[in-house]
């Protein structure tokens, strides 16, 4: 009995020290990288998106996160190539408009969440950086971090591929994903 009352009092005490935040997608990027006919990378990152996170700022563990993100506002700088990713040799995004994200979670510098392409669930480790958290200029509190992963797009069922003459692909299988997340105190 004494281990549950401590167990409570520990979770209580950690939620009451983590400070809600909406990401600030101003200051926000969700970008990737992945090889480009085996011998470069296409980055490219998405315009629209959102979520919400727990923080504490003593810690700087982060509790919660969940987000997601519209598909159609893919952008690696060039229109034929986001056209493609948009159709259903990719993300087919008629079908499946979001990506979603749900932390699961955290241990000092990694978070694992539930990530969610093309309605295939997969539990992703994620490195952790914590850049802290501050108080603006303009009387808001601020936290921010960022997270990376590499990931199989095969995994999520993005399999289009063509094979190159001399051998290899032209799209790596392997997606390096960046995530910087700055936020807003609620």
């Amino acid at each position: 009995m004494k281990s549950i009352f401590m167990a409570l009092v520990l979770l209580f005490n950690i939620s009451v020290f983590a400070d809600s935040y909406n990401v600030d997608i101003v200051h926000s990027k969700v970008g990737f990288k992945v090889k480009h006919l085996m011998i470069s990378n296409v980055v490219g990152y998405f315009e629209d998106f959102e979520g919400s996170y727990d923080y504490d700022a003593k810690t700087g563990k982060v509790n919660f996160l969940e987000g997601i993100v519209r598909v159609k506002s893919i952008n690696t700088a060039v229109v034929k190539r986001d056209n493609d990713l948009r159709s259903d040799n990719f993300f087919d995004v008629k079908k499946y408009p979001m990506m979603k994200f749900k932390m699961t979670k955290f241990d000092d510098d990694e978070i694992y969440a539930d990530l969610t392409i093309k309605n295939v669930t997969k539990n992703i480790k994620f490195e952790y950086e914590n850049g802290g958290a501050v108080k603006d200029p303009w009387g808001k509190y601020r936290s921010a971090f960022s997270l990376e992963a590499k990931i199989s797009r095969k995994d999520f069922g993005i399999i289009y591929n063509k094979l190159l003459e001399a051998g290899g692909v032209v799209v790596g299988d392997r997606v390096k994903i960046n995530i910087e997340i700055e936020g807003i105190k609620k």
